[in-house]
């Protein structure tokens, strides 16, 4: 109990040395580099002073966890709220109706072929590295979780393509507003989208009422984004926590065993990220600045583990930093949280289906496999939910649609955190890159505040 204490006293004073620095007023960029350093080296000493596994650790977390779980519970309360007014509002100010089907089917389309693309990734890297699923040693833990993906997959398989596709449908739109379901983020963007359309036909039809309707929507939008700004502000709080609990709760040991795949994740993760800067120099952005401004953004998805968690911050940092146009940066978010994810979705389910490939006979390098494969991930990208076990739900699609045995997934949950840490970071940077590209192609990008040096909040950046 009382090392308990005493580690609680020290994560304290890690708050309030966070504290004086905003109330220094450093920018949030700078506070959440510092918040995940301390959170870095806390959580490495906890493990280094009481061990892995210490009944310590897990007690000092489940208060630690407080801050953080509380954190990401406050970003979740605002999601949909942000994206009902901001796409309602973004679609009044447009007053085009056309603009809707073009950001978002160019939203999807690049959402879609940079997760191809990221499932060639992995079956590329998963060949260099020669990755397996022969020979890994099966503990009881490893042979609980595939028993349990064996009994997911009776669900999964019920689930169809076309289902899939009629489960955006908002049928029930206050079930989805309370994220009721999987796809439910899809569901409000839909929702939001016929709510400004409707508004828009009132605007032309009843000026008075329109113009009554208009004024709701502004005064509601301010008030969102103020209750965003709050909530933004606790960031390296919320990065703090985590990051000490992703740290002081990791296995070793077993990231030793399987640091092969770890390795291979990592490499393939970085090709990805490289592919989106390469994408946006495309369409005239420079990556460097770019890299540099979505960077806190990367971070808070690392340690969260959530891209629909991250969408506020996701959503904000595209308008206020990147020059992305409001309705496209809503678009692009909620839609890269639920489907086309190119870590969760793209990368890991082709790499799994690779290690397992040999297992069963199958030649990864077969360039029938492999079309096949990049095809079926493709498909099955679509309503990954944004939130922890995306990628699992991913994977037992992919490989039940290939007739590969989903059990052998159970042994990689050793090192899932880590390793969906990455993917979570890349989701968030594949649907970022989709609103910078559909936001400069449509001509909705403001170049002046991509070009300025301003963070999220609005305070110029400190030299």
């Amino acid at each position: 109990m009382m090392y308990q204490i005493l580690n609680l006293a020290i994560f304290v004073i890690l708050i309030g040395l966070l504290y004086k620095q905003q109330k220094a007023e450093n920018t949030l960029s700078k506070r959440v580099f510092t918040s995940l350093g301390l959170g870095v080296v806390f959580g490495g000493a906890l493990q280094l002073v009481y061990g892995g596994g210490s009944e310590v650790i897990a007690s000092t977390l489940e208060y630690v966890n407080i801050v953080g779980a509380g954190y990401v519970s406050l970003l979740k309360m605002i999601i949909m709220p942000l994206i009902m007014v901001s796409i309602i509002g973004a679609i009044i100010k447009v007053k085009d109706s056309g603009s809707l089907g073009k950001i978002s089917g160019l939203s999807i389309g690049i959402l879609l072929a940079t997760t191809a693309a990221s499932a060639l990734i992995g079956i590329l890297v998963s060949n260099m590295f020669g990755l397996t699923a022969e020979g890994i040693v099966q503990g009881a833990r490893e042979i609980a979780r595939g028993e349990a993906l064996e009994t997911r997959l009776t669900t999964v398989q019920t689930l169809s393509f076309a289902d899939m596709i009629i489960s955006f449908f908002p049928g029930n739109p206050f079930a989805d507003l309370a994220g009721s379901r999987a796809t439910s983020t899809i569901a409000v963007v839909i929702f939001s989208a016929f709510i400004g359309v409707a508004g828009l036909t009132v605007m032309r039809t009843q000026p008075e009422l329109g113009a009554s309707f208009e004024k709701f929507v502004n005064v509601a939008q301010e008030i969102v984004r103020t209750l965003v700004r709050m909530v933004l502000s606790l960031t390296p709080y919320g990065v703090l926590a985590l990051m000490t609990k992703v740290v002081a709760g990791s296995n070793y040991d077993d990231i030793l065993s399987l640091i092969n795949f770890v390795v291979a994740s990592y490499v393939g993760l970085g090709l990805i990220l490289v592919m989106h800067l390469v994408l946006v120099t495309f369409v005239g952005v420079n990556p460097v600045r770019y890299l540099k401004k979505i960077l806190p953004v990367l971070t808070f998805a690392f340690t969260s583990r959530s891209s629909a968690g991250t969408i506020p911050l996701n959503v904000d940092t595209q308008v206020k930093k990147l020059g992305n146009g409001e309705g496209v940066a809503n678009f692009s978010a909620s839609f890269g949280a639920t489907m086309g994810q190119n870590g969760c979705a793209g990368l890991y389910p082709a790499m799994l289906a690779v290690m397992i490939a040999p297992t069963i006979g199958i030649n990864p390098l077969d360039p029938g496999f492999m079309l096949t494969l990049i095809a079926i991930v493709t498909i099955s990208s679509f309503g990954i939910a944004g939130v922890g076990g995306g990628a699992t739900f991913a994977a037992l699609i992919v490989l039940s649609a290939l007739d590969m045995p989903v059990a052998l997934a159970g042994l990689l949950i050793s090192i899932e955190p880590l390793i969906d840490m990455g993917r979570t970071a890349v989701n968030v940077s594949g649907a970022m890159t989709a609103g910078t590209i559909t936001s400069r192609v449509l001509g909705q990008a403001d170049d002046e505040i991509f070009e300025s040096d301003n963070d999220i909040e609005g305070e110029p950046a400190k030299a």
